[in-house]
């Protein structure tokens, strides 16, 4: 075969594996594909996977509708005039209803010119009706309120799906007032409790005595209306050894009362006494 018609035909196939390498594409997972014809956009997005186009003339571009993350920092002021700098990482996506949109109005990339600037905006806004003391110790509070005002801001072209507050940094003199502040209130809270430990305590020896001195009212006067309760509870702890009888003076006919004592003297023969 002529060299001139080896070098057509490999001319030939050329175009041909190039033609049909630009009429197909392929769309990644996590992203949809926006097709661009001459500069002008298919309404259409194209779904994941592999596809086919018009070649030379069309290109796919993607667009990630996978959750994003992105940092920014701002300052904004307390209701109290105090400069504020907060760090956020901002949690958001694209919805597929969007990401023809997104291309055509923010370039694919939509952090910067849409996301950031609202985040930002709401963040003043909920920060401004706040103290710089209140920002700090309520700022899962003021992440809250900012999140809702800007995805209210932010509509439903975007998805934003969370801010993380990462750093709130105040000036070094408010920082050291309101450590100063929170040492004297933890102090002030101590002494209350200490001061209610206290009076609790006094209550209850209060209490205490009252129920002691209600109990021995109670028992004199079980003994004055029962004069044998004293012999019952000698009896109910009597353990078992001879008792010595003890009477009162006036003989058998005397009225004086008799004492129990119990024996506890040894059996052994007694010691004669040395003269």
């Amino acid at each position: 075969m002529h060299p001139a018609k080896l070098v057509g035909i490999g001319l030939i196939i050329l175009v041909i594996v190039i033609g049909a390498s630009q009429a197909t594409y392929v769309v990644d997972p996590g992203f949809r594909g926006v097709e661009v014809t001459l500069g002008k956009v298919n309404p259409v997005f194209k779904p994941e996977g592999f596809g086919t186009k018009s070649p030379f003339v069309s290109h796919i571009v993607n667009v990630p509708v996978r959750q994003l993350t992105n940092s920014m920092s701002t300052e904004c002021y307390s209701s109290d005039l105090q400069q504020v700098d907060v760090t956020l990482r901002i949690l958001y996506r694209i919805p597929e209803s969007s990401v023809v949109r997104i291309f055509t109005e923010y370039s694919g990339d939509p952090f910067d010119s849409l996301i950031a600037p609202r985040v930002q905006e709401a963040l003043k806004e909920v920060a401004a009706l706040q103290s710089a003391e209140m920002i700090v110790k309520k700022r899962e509070d003021i992440k809250i309120k900012s999140l809702a005002a800007a995805r209210e801001k932010i509509g439903n072209i975007l998805v934003i799906e969370d801010l993380v507050v990462e750093n709130i940094v105040l000036s070094k003199e408010l920082e050291t007032a309101i450590e100063s502040k929170m040492v004297q209130e933890q102090e002030a809270a101590k002494a209350r409790f200490t001061q209610q430990k206290t009076q609790i305590e006094a209550d209850t020896a209060i209490i205490r005595a009252k129920g002691e001195a209600e109990a021995i009212r109670i028992r004199a006067e079980a003994i004055r209306d029962n004069p044998g309760l004293i012999q019952l509870q000698i009896v109910e702890k009597w353990d078992g050894r001879s008792p010595l009888v003890i009477g009162g003076s006036g003989g058998e006919s005397g009225g004086g009362a008799n004492i129990l004592l119990p024996l506890g003297l040894p059996t052994s023969p007694a010691t004669p006494v040395k003269r």
